[in-house]
């Protein structure tokens, strides 16, 4: 059967390495023909598209790519989840996308598959964006790229070599750190700590987030639980936690499990927040209906998503430009009714003074 050259979505369709091979040059140097970047002999130029054209592979986008210089075209490698912070993330950066002039490609990742972000980036540098966006929230261990086109990495450590890499961080520990110095700044002797699954990198920033604002009051690090970011797993922690009998402020990291936790702890027949704060994540829009509203931080996932995309076309339309650094995401703390004093009967006293000099700024919904 004859290739239909386009996109080779096909499961027998020509992939690049196919070309590369026909063509007599690294797979690197198809990636750079088809993306028309510089340094690249007209007579190699040639000898890829011939193969291309032989082969029947995305013949008519490469030949597009090359005459416009860009595909303004920018693709996202992105765990497919419903959970709320991702899905949250990725719309941002689909706004920021089109309000300058992109189109978005994006390839889902499954958690536990390792290459999943290698086949991702490949499939993108296939179809020819300009430049990438990696919102990949789970460590599956090291990824060994080397992408020519700009790369911007959101809220994880940057996996990819090469002088075009641009990261822009969420602010997740600078939010957990000002949530749990909420707790603190209302007398709370401590805070205990209800983590999310720890392959997660937010989940890892939060931690650590929780555990730099302890330090740096000299407060009691309590063992820290982990849950599975649902509600459920949150359910179960607050059954723990109730019948620790010594708790009286948690963060949980983030507001489905602070939910489940108010469950167990109002079952158990502990009051939120007369006996037990409790301080979530994320400020999920049911956050402020539940039985008490919850008091949380808010993810800026629309600023993160424009100063990232910010950054990505800067290195994509002035390749020579030095990179400009990212800007630091807000932090808002939105006060609501689940939190208040520590009881001055428990089973601790009240801290005494608070130390509120540098709080966040604070929303009262």
């Amino acid at each position: 059967m004859t290739p239909v050259g386009g996109q080779g979505s096909s499961p027998g369709a020509p992939r690049a390495v196919d070309v590369a091979r026909l063509a007599g040059v690294s797979q690197k140097t198809v990636s750079r023909v088809f993306n028309g970047e510089r340094y690249v002999s007209a007579d190699v130029r040639e000898r890829v598209l011939q193969a291309a054209e032989h082969l029947g592979y995305r013949l008519n986008g490469a030949a597009r790519a090359l005459a416009s210089g860009r595909t303004r075209s920018i693709g996202v490698v992105a765990l497919g989840t419903a959970l709320y912070g991702p899905a949250s993330l990725l719309i941002g950066v689909e706004r920021a996308a089109r309000d300058a002039g992109y189109a978005l490609r994006v390839v889902n990742t499954l958690e536990g598959d390792p290459g999943g972000v290698a086949g991702a980036v490949e499939s993108l540098l296939d179809q020819g964006v300009d430049g990438i966006v990696v919102s990949e929230p789970i460590d599956e261990g090291s990824v060994s790229l080397s992408v020519d086109i700009p790369v911007l990495v959101l809220g994880a450590p940057a996996a990819f070599g090469g002088p075009r890499a641009v990261a822009a961080g969420v602010g997740a520990e600078s939010l957990a750190r000002a949530a749990t110095e909420h707790l603190l700044d209302l007398g709370h002797l401590t805070v205990h700590h209800l983590a999310g699954p720890q392959r997660w990198f937010a989940a890892r920033d939060r931690l650590q987030g929780w555990r730099s604002a302890l330090v740096a009051r000299d407060r009691p690090q309590p063992p820290v639980i982990e849950g599975d970011w649902s509600a459920s797993s949150g359910y179960t922690a607050g059954h723990e936690l109730a019948a620790a009998g010594d708790v009286t402020a948690v963060f949980a990291a983030n507001d489905d499990m602070a939910v489940g936790l108010i469950r167990a702890l109002l079952e158990a027949g502990l009051r939120v927040p007369e006996d037990v704060s409790v301080v979530g994540f994320d400020d999920i829009p049911v956050s402020a209906y539940v039985t008490p509203p919850l008091t949380t931080v808010r993810q800026p996932f629309d600023a993160v998503a424009q100063e990232g995309l910010r950054l990505l076309v800067q290195a994509i339309e002035k390749p020579d430009a030095e990179p400009a650094p990212a800007g630091d995401p807000p932090v808002e703390l939105v006060v609501r009714a689940s939190t208040a004093p520590p009881p001055t009967d428990g089973p601790y006293p009240a801290a005494g003074s608070r130390d509120s000099a540098h709080a966040p700024p604070t929303t009262t919904d």
